[in-house]
């Protein structure tokens, strides 16, 4: 690592004073960015890191007036053995309890899991071997690179800071991000409340549509007055450790209306919303299960190296609806 300073944050202004100021970075559990100070991935390495673990009261799981709240602090771990989160969501807590390692997870906040960097390995390069367009290079590597585990559904374009396009294939592979998506999840900021939908983005040295010094501290999960059905699956190369090479998040109420949402094939997580249109207001069958694992996958455009992907959305989506 290189020196930087180190400052305990006393209040979510202190952060974010701090952070519009520039050359500032912000650390809660910091599973993502010690490896990324450690790795000297970063174009313009941080002068300061701010501890915002020591700002007070960002770390709860709590029911109120209809909603499940969770403080942006709170560790996957916790989330993972709350027996209020298991008896509200239990998709959420199988989530959070399949994230990682153990050991990782028991600092692994909500907060990181959600505004981690993209785990291509072309922006991750040691040293800062590839100046790639998410770190506001000219070129995403990836497209003429190893893209076995990028986009199928097409890269992301962006804005640098000098007004030029770029476009980047990297996936978003977070583990509670679909999941939350179709549980309608709101995530509240220092400045707005923003639909989990709409969270996550692409630009510079971001995977979210949050502004410079702007801050996640609480996600607010809807309590639905009629229960509904959730499934939870990831499909990774090794069972532990690894990111999801494909993760995928079904519900669905007691009309049945379907929310799919995927993550690992799309630079956000992808909504299947052409599955979402055919499933809805009909009970599954198996043939209606492939149908709509089919439609799940409409539009890919893989490259050669990670085809495997479509049939795995389309297995993927079929299995679990029939398992629903």
């Amino acid at each position: 690592m290189r020196p930087f300073n180190h400052i305990n944050a006393n209040t979510l202004d202190e952060v974010s004073d701090a952070l519009k100021k520039g050359g500032a970075v912000a650390i809660a559990g910091g599973g993502d960015l010690l490896s990324a100070l450690k790795d000297d991935i970063f174009h313009e390495y941080p002068k300061t890191v701010i501890n915002i673990k020591s700002v007070p009261d960002l770390d709860y799981i709590k029911s109120d007036d209809g909603t499940l709240k969770i403080g942006a602090l709170t560790t996957l771990a916790d989330i993972a053995r709350s027996t209020i989160t298991a008896e509200n969501f239990d998709i959420l807590a199988q989530a959070a309890g399949k994230a990682s390692s153990p050991a990782l997870r028991e600092t692994t906040t909500i907060g990181g899991n959600l505004c981690q960097l993209p785990r291509c390995w072309y922006f991750r390069k040691l040293n800062n071997r590839f100046d790639c367009a998410r770190k506001g290079g000219e070129r995403c590597f990836a497209f003429t690179g190893d893209n076995r585990y990028h986009s199928v559904f097409g890269g992301a374009t962006f804005e640098t800071a000098s007004g030029e396009k770029r476009t980047c294939i990297a996936v978003n592979q977070g583990e509670l991000a679909p999941v939350l998506t179709v549980l309608g999840a709101k995530f509240q900021t220092t400045e707005r409340l923003i639909d989990a939908a709409d969270f996550f983005g692409v630009g510079v040295m971001n995977a979210t549509v949050l502004n410079c010094g702007e801050i996640l501290t609480e996600i607010q999960i809807p309590i639905p007055e009629t229960a509904r059905k959730n499934r939870y699956k990831r499909f990774a190369f090794r069972k532990s450790i690894d990111f999801p090479v494909i993760n995928l998040a079904i519900s669905v109420d007691n009309k049945n209306n379907y929310r799919i949402c995927l993550g690992g094939v799309a630079p956000v997580p992808y909504v299947a919303a052409k599955a979402e249109a055919l499933l809805n207001g009909r009970e599954i069958t198996e043939e209606l299960a492939e149908q709509a694992g089919d439609a799940a996958a409409e539009g890919a455009k893989p490259f050669e190296a990670n085809a495997y992907k479509v049939p795995l959305i389309k297995t993927l989506v079929k299995r679990e609806l029939l398992a629903l």
